[in-house]
């Protein structure tokens, strides 16, 4: 067999060498992208609720596993239950990889309904993960002699609300319909920590939507002492942590209205997830969904999480952008049954 030739080697070795530092140089440029750069969570809701609380444990954690070592802060930017923030990530926001948003996870479901202030398609959202499902609660305050649906379908109850469109106000319309429950809702609070302190000074009965996980973490008083009463959780199948508060999924009394609220109980599913703008910058993207998975697995972040009470129940961008797909292709009927519900037709 006839040796190769030298310079057979030194253009094999050329290449080799060249298709080795390509992925150094891209890593490289990217890095050097980010050093120094200011990334912002733009939150969907006030400070000290639950979207807030995950956000601001994600600026403190994920920027030194991206490449350059960012720094990240959130920004608060409520309205219209999340909606402001969501089309100002998706519309106005650099596609660089340096704004992300953090928005209700109810946000699929109103694109999905047709909501008018959706002029852009939600399946585009970027997401990077999830760190936690949610299952939002509904509570009443010790006080109140509310403390069961039977109770709310005897008699009024206050609840407050942010924008038309959120869970703190869709929960409780569909189950005035559905249920014939008796929720009063004031809306304009900024999120659920407003909404909380409402009802501590009794402005309110009720919080309609508050994280179960946010409720841990920020009131776990609210549980030890007994100062709230749980009249359902939002969530196709009971919490395992609350196997005796009724899961919206299972209310229905026949099929229609079980189809109705096993559609907004999914919700859940989407949870406290960060996402970034369409057509952001390929490579810093998929540098920012790597980093997304080290900071979950990382032992460092979860004792951190753990210690705070800080709920972790992650998913990859690739089960997001799954989840979002099957919401947003509900079938029609089932849709308009919800529409129905929610007095939007």
């Amino acid at each position: 067999m006839r040796r190769a030739s030298a310079s057979f080697i030194a253009v094999t070795a050329l290449l080799s060498g060249a298709l080795a530092a390509a992925p150094r140089a891209e890593a490289d440029e990217i890095a050097d992208f980010f050093k120094g750069k200011i990334i912002r969570i733009i939150v969907g809701f006030g400070e000290g609720g639950g979207y807030d609380l995950y956000a601001r444990f994600a600026s403190e954690h994920m920027g030194r596993f991206i490449p350059g070592n960012p720094t990240i802060v959130t920004q608060n930017m409520p309205g219209a239950g999340s909606k402001r923030a969501a089309k100002f990530v998706y519309s106005v926001a650099p596609k660089d990889g340096t704004v992300w948003g953090m928005v209700a996870q109810s946000v699929p479901h109103e694109a999905a309904l047709g909501d008018a202030e959706f002029d852009y398609d939600v399946n585009k959202f970027q997401w990077l993960g999830r760190i936690t499902s949610n299952v939002d609660v509904g509570v009443t305050w010790h006080t109140t002699n509310v403390r069961t649906i039977a109770d709310a379908q005897a008699r009024q109850v206050v609840v407050g609300g942010t924008g038309a469109a959120s869970p703190s106000v869709q929960v409780p319309k569909a189950l005035n319909h559905i249920l014939g429950t008796q929720f009063k809702i004031v809306t304009g609070y900024k999120g659920s920590a407003d909404i909380s302190l409402a009802m501590e000074r009794g402005e309110v009965d009720m919080v309609a939507s508050i994280g179960w996980p946010s409720i841990k973490s920020t009131r776990p008083q609210w549980v030890r002492d007994k100062q709230v009463n749980f009249i359902y959780q939002t969530a196709v199948e009971k919490h395992p942590e609350l196997p005796n508060i009724p899961a919206l999924g299972e209310l229905g009394r026949n099929a229609d209205e079980t189809a109705v609220l096993h559609f907004i109980a999914s919700s859940a599913d989407i949870g406290r997830a960060l996402f970034a703008p369409p057509d952001t910058h390929p490579g810093r993207l998929a540098a920012l969904r790597k980093a997304f998975d080290a900071m979950v697995a990382d032992p460092v972040v979860k004792a951190d999480a753990e210690r705070r009470n800080v709920d972790f129940d992650t998913a990859t961008w690739q089960k997001l952008q799954q989840l979002t797909t099957q919401i947003v292709t509900t079938k029609p009927e089932v849709l308009a049954k919800v529409k129905v519900a929610l007095d939007q037709k």
